[in-house]
């Protein structure tokens, strides 16, 4: 019989743009995964259009290389505060984590999050400071910070025996000691088989395999992911499930894959340690426990973070709704959400009484808008409202989240930040100042933070970096000031001209160009003043035939704002929308008649 490999499973953390999928490059690129003539894309692990325009991991994701007769699951973890469901649900699939750390930054609030999870499952970390040829590098304080972090976490005299590792993931190079003169990651592997033994052979015992995480087959429908914990799995096997609800039901395992280099391959069987995907079971879902019919050994269920925020998805009922969309639609709308519920399990999908549409719950703003610009890409037409925090109810108080927000910026800037941050309820906890820059350290209510990202970089010229993830609940901090600046409304339909733009733009941002498609209710400026105003964009120069010398000079108009997905967001007021369809984000009213708007004032008053 074949000596069974052994076989390890790690988790790569990281704060956002530590550089975890480019460590996970280089784990792939040095242990053979690709052929000698093989075109590799970096970061081949965010193979979702999205995560490489954005360099963002949205989705965790497994691969697996083989070293000295073992074989080593790595899975590429998402940074972002948004997407930490994902995280703790991978960690507790791991014999141990990769904790990547910026040897110029630090330790940020997101390497505490993920630590913290790792360390509560007992987990005992390697520490990978990355970037060590930066300029500004500080490794040796660096990772001071960081053992003072673990403290702070409470890890064991266990855990704070960390090793650590100096590297530059880029260049697929790590050292035990910054002066080694290493030239590949070998010092990382060895690490990691010195200090995690294998999973041991549990081959024999009853199946106990628990899913952590979901994907969708066109072709095989629903798959789970999950660690093999005891036992093996095999392909038309039939099992017990024990679900979320406490019950018990009976299914069959139509294929089981399991990952070789970046792929998942169809196994007979999947041995205890590995990292399976099974299919065959429609309902399957995270935390779910799969065992040998009828004596399946529940593990503890995995808690599902709870969302932070909601929009509602309507249905675009604007005058251009169809033109450029191929899903438009209450059925096809219905139909995308309950697909995207299939994998994304941190989302809550709801119908809305009044209106044709669903309010859509999510773990922050990335989340939601993340979903929003891959169904915009997929053909659909959606109507989006502002986003609502969701607070609730604690001992008869009511509690909103609070999230940590560290912002770096030039000295020069900090009044206009500071006061705004103090506008929206933040609490400065730390202030440090080097050279002439500024770090701010800031606990802010979530709802606090809406609109505030746009404005920051505008205050700051560019020049500040702002990030934040969620802390905790605290009691509600009262009313805080919306945006100040009113709207100019088109109140014709038809194309805009330069004329008509030229003289508004004395008193207005303009949002819209010349020669743009438009309709009544739409938005195409920001007003100087508080109030909305109702505008003629498409008025065109009267032609005279007497005509003055320098009155026809051709008109200079400033670039229009533009807006991003989460930009149009966050800008819009309780009574406006905005419209994402295929080929444009349009701002506009809902209600798009002002006759209308001005009956709907009035009975609010």
């Amino acid at each position: 019989m074949l000596k069974r490999e052994g076989i390890i499973n790690i988790a790569v953390i990281a704060h956002v743009d530590a550089g975890k999928s480019t460590l996970v490059d280089a784990f792939l690129n040095q242990s053979g995964v690709f052929r000698e003539n093989e075109a590799v894309v970096d970061c081949v692990m965010d193979n979702n259009d999205l995560e490489r325009e954005r360099g963002i991991t949205i989705y965790s994701k497994t691969c697996s290389i083989q070293y000295k007769g073992n074989k080593i699951n790595i899975v590429d973890t998402p940074g972002h505060a948004d997407f930490s469901s994902e995280v703790e649900r991978v960690i507790k699939t791991v014999d141990t984590v990769v904790l990547l750390v910026d040897s110029a930054e630090g330790p940020m609030p997101q390497t505490r999050f993920v630590l913290q999870k790792s360390l509560e499952l007992g987990l005992r970390p390697i520490l990978f400071i990355n970037k060590i040829d930066k300029k500004d590098q500080r490794a040796d304080e660096v990772v001071d910070e960081v053992f003072n972090l673990f403290i702070e976490l409470n890890a064991s005299e266990e855990q704070l025996d960390f090793p650590i590792i100096y590297g530059v993931a880029k260049e697929g190079v790590a050292k035990k000691e910054m002066e080694d003169q290493s030239s590949d990651l070998s010092p990382l592997f060895e690490t990691l088989l010195d200090h995690v033994s294998t999973y041991p052979n549990l081959d024999e015992e009853p199946l106990q395999l628990q899913i952590s995480a979901l994907a969708y087959d066109d072709y095989i429908g629903r798959l789970g992911i999950g660690r093999v914990y005891k036992g093996t799995v095999k392909e038309g096997q039939n099992v017990s499930i024990y679900k979320r609800d406490n019950s018990i039901v009976r299914a069959k395992i139509a294929k089981v894959l399991v990952y070789e280099g970046l792929n998942q391959v169809p196994k007979s069987e999947a041995v205890s340690g590995d990292i399976a995907v099974i299919a065959g079971i429609p309902h399957i879902s995270i935390g779910e426990t799969v065992g040998n019919e009828d004596q399946v050994q529940p593990m503890e269920m995995i808690k599902i973070e709870e969302p932070t925020l909601s929009m509602n998805f309507l249905v675009n009922d604007s005058p251009f709704a169809g033109k450029s969309g191929k899903f438009v639609t209450t059925r096809h709308l219905k139909g995308r959400l309950e697909k995207e519920l299939e994998v994304n399990v941190g989302l809550r999908v709801e119908p809305l009484n009044t209106t044709e549409g669903y309010k859509v719950s999510g773990r922050g703003e990335l989340h939601l808008s993340i979903l929003l610009e891959n169904m915009r890409r997929e053909g659909y037409e959606i109507s989006v409202s502002k986003p609502e925090v969701l607070m609730h109810q604690e001992n008869g108080k009511l509690m909103e989240p609070m999230e940590k927000v560290i912002i770096t910026m030039p000295s020069i800037y900090q009044g206009i930040v500071i006061s705004k941050l103090n506008l929206r309820k933040g609490l400065m906890t730390a202030m440090n100042v080097e050279n002439d820059y500024i770090k701010l350290e800031y606990m802010v209510p979530t709802r606090g933070l809406l609109g505030f990202r746009s404005e920051f970089i505008n205050d700051t010229r560019g020049e500040g970096t702002m990030v934040r993830s969620f802390d905790s609940y605290e009691e509600y901090k009262g009313e805080i000031p919306q945006r100040l600046n009113g709207v100019l409304i088109s109140q014709t339909a038809g194309t805009s001209m330069a004329y008509a733009l030229d003289a508004l733009s004395d008193r207005a941002v303009m949002f819209i160009s010349p020669g743009l498609e438009i309709y009544v209710g739409m938005i195409i400026g920001m007003n100087s003043r508080q109030e909305d105003l109702t505008v003629n964009p498409c008025k065109s120069k009267k032609m005279t035939n007497v005509r003055a010398s320098g009155s026809d000079d051709a008109v200079r108009l400033s670039p229009p704002r533009q807006f991003n997905l989460e930009q149009a967001l966050e800008f819009i007021a309780d009574d406006e929308l905005v419209e994402v369809v295929p080929d444009a984000i349009r701002l506009r009213k809902k209600l798009l008649k002002e006759a209308d708007r001005a009956r709907y004032n009035k009975n609010k008053k």
